[in-house]
């Protein structure tokens, strides 16, 4: 039915402009859908004006597009209002269950953890304030005075910034120079300018993905195992960014499916577990497992 159709569009809008990107997997999930309707919800908010942005296998909406401009006018604070507000319940000492959940609304529909840390130094907030400003219209900026301990210089750099990460503590920029998507370390900056120029290269940006275990990287590839009852707890109790990708199945077990940026950190754990773990993809992960044993035996001859 009709309404039924408009209440899923209306949780994926709900979705997608939250201040952070699912993976499709992840929104199929949330939204029980397959893959084709959400494809086609998406493409229906494209053909409805909303700036639908794609990072990898990421969606979002961009918040500068006109349908929440005209909503924000009528109904919300400007960000100056805000980051007032904020700063005022972030001053309520005692443990109060109305204002935390204030905080969380305002969290989530504000910017406010880029614009509006105490504990951020002065520089450190304008530098973050410039490149969100920059990343929102998508412009070019400089960074002044970079220090790179890697090549031991201080220069400038012309970027495309588009994500911060780290909670504001670096960003993730496209560098034409070099042709290479680079993060970059605030701390590090003397300061940002602000270039009236467009992103150029808009469709060479790649997103840094982090995993569960700790390892990052632009390209992500999906694992699956079937998990017994104690590698299945100590999985969730060491990992437990991995819980919403275990599925329970009927004789105890555990089905895992992931999205890994490296082998390594999977692959220690289903090594120190191999007895409770079955692997049944992907086969790169299966060949990197096999070549592991095969040195350890190798060792042990």
């Amino acid at each position: 039915m009709r309404h039924d159709k408009l209440e899923k569009e209306l949780q994926l809008l709900l979705l997608l402009s939250e201040n952070r990107s699912y993976s499709v997997e992840q929104l199929c999930r949330k939204m029980e859908t397959s893959k084709r309707n959400l494809y086609y919800y998406i493409e229906f908010f494209r053909d409805a004006g909303f700036k639908v942005e794609k990072y990898g296998n990421c969606y979002s909406i961009d918040r500068s597009s006109p349908f929440f401009g005209r909503l924000i006018e009528k109904i919300s604070f400007t960000e100056e209002e805000a980051i007032v507000i904020s700063r005022l319940l972030n001053k309520v000492k005692k443990k109060n269950a109305i204002v935390e959940t204030l905080k969380k609304k305002m969290e989530r529909f504000y910017d406010l953890g880029i614009l509006a840390k105490d504990s951020l130094s002065d520089k450190d907030s304008h530098i973050i304030s410039v490149l969100h400003d920059a990343i929102k219209h998508e412009n070019q900026v400089v960074i002044r005075g970079y220090s790179s301990p890697h090549s031991k210089t201080r220069r400038d750099r012309l970027v495309e910034p588009f994500m911060l990460m780290d909670s504001n503590r670096e960003v993730r920029c496209f560098e034409p120079d070099s042709g290479l998507n680079k993060t970059f370390k605030i701390v590090r900056m003397d300061d940002v300018e602000a270039l009236s120029d467009n992103w150029a290269f808009k469709d060479r940006h790649k997103q840094m993905f982090t995993d569960a275990f700790m390892f990052s990287s632009e390209e992500t590839t999906r694992v699956e195992m079937r998990l017994g009852q104690l590698s299945h707890d100590l999985m969730a109790e060491e990992f437990p960014r991995t819980l919403h990708n275990m599925t329970q199945e009927e004789n105890g077990t555990w089905l895992l499916s992931l999205d890994v940026c490296s082998y390594i950190g999977i692959g220690r754990f289903v090594l120190g577990l191999f007895d409770d773990i079955e692997v049944l993809g992907d086969e790169g992960f299966k060949r990197y497992l096999k070549e592991k044993l095969d040195k350890f035996n190798g060792i042990l001859a």
